[in-house]
């Protein structure tokens, strides 16, 4: 490791530049110097295709004088930007310093936009013709990678112009998902289901909740082991738990596969973590609740004060 740290690769990066630029003068001086031994009418004596003479004239002016100004340029752009190894330069630039100077100046030019929604609810915004327009370009921008272009969705990334909300669809509860993001988990169960008869007790169970394609025995077995294993996080009744982020059970909704035995099966088994990324160190509180307003207006979103 001491290899890495040594200022040892720190100077020799900066030799190697130096003597790089150093040698292009040395070259541009040693040919102009050079005196070539020719023929009175300046040829070298090389002639192809009969009568094609190669002839020794002098570089042009203007190409040397560009050779020059090119040496001379890098002399002075390694003495006032980083280019010598850890050397700073006399300027102190570096790319983060370029990157807070842009991130500010654009800040600056979007105030005045945002200024207008400052005030403003959630529920206010989403009735606002400009601020759905500016909501609908930061979710293209940002969202739609994973929530698609129309919002739907795809498997792993919940539909967002339904009603099923794992975390609460109030203006809020949308709001705080955005801002801060959410870690759903739901952790491999089925040591503490039991058996593996008793798993696939449970699955049919959840599966008869939202009438999907089940064996009504097996489902009957498995409502025992449900009420006592799953119903902590999704409920008695299977209705989820919006402040844990259980989803629902009963509304057939299955994010993360289709809606049969062998998904729930192995998600019992083996559980699934999802991530939603928190937005709030690239975003404005204005812009925040301009794009939960788009989000929460898109069609699913619940009312103020909903359970």
């Amino acid at each position: 490791m001491s290899d890495f740290t040594s200022s040892f690769w720190s100077l020799y990066v900066a030799g190697i530049t130096l003597v790089g630029v150093l040698a292009c003068v040395a070259l541009l001086w040693w040919t102009l110097r050079m005196n070539a031994e020719v023929d009175p009418d300046a040829s070298t004596g090389h002639v192809w295709d009969g009568d094609l003479a190669e002839k020794n004239n002098p570089l042009p002016r203007w190409w040397v004088m560009m050779f020059a100004i090119s040496c001379v340029f890098a002399l002075l752009y390694l003495a006032l930007y980083p280019g010598l190894g850890t050397y700073d330069g006399t300027l102190g630039w570096t790319q983060e310093g370029q990157h807070a100077k842009e991130l500010r100046d654009y800040e600056a030019r979007i105030a005045p936009i945002y200024a207008a929604f400052a005030d403003r609810s959630v529920e206010q915004l989403a009735k606002d013709a400009n601020a759905r327009a500016i909501g609908d370009r930061l979710f293209m921008n940002n969202c739609a990678q994973c929530h698609g272009s129309d919002a739907r969705g795809s498997k792993g990334f919940p539909n967002l112009m339904d009603a099923h909300w794992n975390w609460g669809g109030t203006p809020d509860a949308v709001l705080e998902t955005i801002t801060d993001g959410r870690v759903g988990m739901m952790p491999p169960m089925a040591a503490a289901v039991g058996s593996a008869d008793d798993v696939r007790a449970v699955a049919n169970y959840v599966m008869s909740l939202s009438g999907g394609k089940h064996d009504a025995a097996l489902a009957t077995a498995g409502r025992g082991k449900f009420g006592e294993v799953c119903a902590a996080c999704h409920g008695p009744d299977g209705k989820g738990t919006p402040a844990l982020g259980a989803p629902n059970l009963t509304d057939g909704v299955f994010t993360h596969g289709p809606d049969n035995e062998a998904h729930v099966i192995d998600m019992i088994n083996n559980g699934k973590t999802a991530q939603m990324p928190a937005w709030k160190e690239k975003f404005s509180p204005e812009q925040l609740r301009v794009l939960a307003a788009y989000v929460w207006g898109l069609g699913g979103g619940q009312p103020a004060g909903a359970q």
